[in-house]
Formats: C-alpha cells, sequence, structure tokens
C-alpha cells in the first residue's frame, strides 16, 4: 500500500512550534525575506535586523514549515489569538479592511476568534521545486516523493492552523487573502465568507471569515487524505 500523503510530507518536512526565542527569531527572518525582499510588501529599511514582526507577535502562535535534507525553514504563517486581558482589541483585519457582512459574524465570539496570518512559502524555496521550475535542476535535488508532497506545503500550514485552534479552543478565523488563494481553497472543500470588498493589503486582498469545523467538513467531503493531513490522521481535532 502507498505512503499516504501525511507520512509522505512527515518524512521529508517538519511542521515545528515556534516556541522558542530562537525560533520566532526564524520566523521573523524568513517573513523579512517574504514580505520585504521578495514582495516589497513592506520597506525594509524599517527593520534593520533583517527580521518582520509587529505588536500582534506578542499574543500569537508561530509555526515553521522545516525541510529536512536541505535544514532550512521554507514556509511559515501564525494565528493572532484574542488577548485574553482585552478581547475587543482589534485584529488587523478590522482595522485594514471594511467589514460590511456583519450577518456572517453574528454567531462569532471574540474569545475563540483567531486571525490567519503571515502565510508565506519563500520564493527562494520555491524557484527549486517542480511546482516553480525554473532551472530544470528539480529531479535532481528532490525525490520523487518529495516532488509529489510539494504542492501539499499549504495544507502544511493550515495544518498548522488547525494544530493551534485546537489547543486554544479557537472556532472561527479571520483572515485577508488573495482572490486567487481563494479560489485553490474552494477547490479543496475550504469556502471562505467574504465579509467586505477587496483592500489593498499586502496587494488586494478579501477579508474573510470561517468556521474551523465547517472547513474540516467541507475538506473531508471533497477528499479524506487531505482532512487527514490537516488533522494529523484525527489527532489534531475532535
Amino acid at each position: 500500500m502507498p505512503n499516504s500523503i501525511i507520512d509522505i510530507f512527515n518524512e521529508y518536512f517538519e511542521m515545528v512550534p515556534a516556541n522558542s526565542e530562537e525560533l520566532k527569531k526564524e520566523v521573523y527572518k524568513l517573513r523579512y525575506q517574504v514580505y520585504c525582499v521578495e514582495n516589497g510588501f513592506l520597506d525594509s529599511t524599517h527593520y534593520q535586523e533583517a527580521m518582520e514582526s509587529d505588536e500582534f507577535d506578542r499574543h500569537s502562535c508561530h509555526y515553521l514549515i522545516y525541510h529536512r535534507k536541505l535544514n532550512v525553514y521554507m514556509a511559515t504563517t501564525r494565528l493572532i489569538l484574542p488577548e485574553k486581558n482585552n478581547p475587543d482589541k482589534l485584529f488587523p483585519i478590522e482595522i485594514h479592511s471594511k467589514i460590511d457582512n456583519v450577518d456572517a459574524l453574528t454567531h462569532v465570539s471574540r474569545h475563540s476568534l483567531a486571525e490567519a496570518s503571515r502565510f508565506c512559502i519563500s520564493k527562494e524555496f520555491r524557484r527549486r521545486k517542480n511546482e516553480f521550475p525554473m532551472n530544470g535542476d528539480e529531479e535532481n535535488i528532490f525525490s520523487l516523493d518529495e516532488r509529489r508532497i510539494f504542492p501539499h506545503i499549504t495544507l502544511a500550514l493550515f495544518a498548522c492552523l488547525i494544530k493551534i485552534s485546537h489547543d486554544h479552543g479557537i472556532k472561527d478565523w479571520y483572515a485577508v487573502m488573495e482572490p486567487a488563494l481563494i479560489r485553490f481553497f474552494t477547490m479543496l472543500g475550504i469556502n471562505f465568507v467574504e465579509i467586505g470588498p477587496l483592500t489593498d493589503y499586502h496587494g488586494r486582498r478579501q477579508p474573510c471569515t470561517i468556521n474551523v469545523e465547517n472547513l474540516l467538513e467541507g475538506v473531508a467531503k471533497k477528499d479524506l487524505s487531505k482532512w487527514t493531513m490537516l488533522t494529523n490522521k484525527g489527532n489534531y481535532w475532535n
């Protein structure tokens, strides 16, 4: 029997919680690379130590995707949690976009609401994988199983967010995403709900929300193997 997606992923990659100052520095360095150097979303001169961070990192959980063979961190994301002593504190989405579909949020408690944020994969890594071929040497660098798993890096970042949500009692997410990424997730059965018009926030992006339970149910109906990866065989959700 062939190995499952999650088994192959775990052979070559690792989802690493950034739960130390050293690992958080790896997060901030990778975010600087993606947001300042590769995409120019943020002004690099504001970050003298080549590490991008903001005020929301204080009450966020961070994850990294580590490539075992290359010994590099190549993707990261965070979930901004509600501030315990101030649950009414605005999330970035509420500061940088207009929310006019309030009906989509009537069931949501701010105590179990978080924002998925800083969702990024370095182009430096992308240039070397067959998903974005550049120089034709991917077959010499990566094994067949490894190349098969590359399209699931995005799912792995989602799995990190699912794990954080499970650990912290988060039931709903905010997210501000590129329309193309929303379409990609829709094909997987992940149906984000638009809650406002497109906004110019690190590029043209759509403010959205989604219930985590509904997210997982949608994926399970489409492809149980992807649900297995998102939940680590059901261990990240119950």
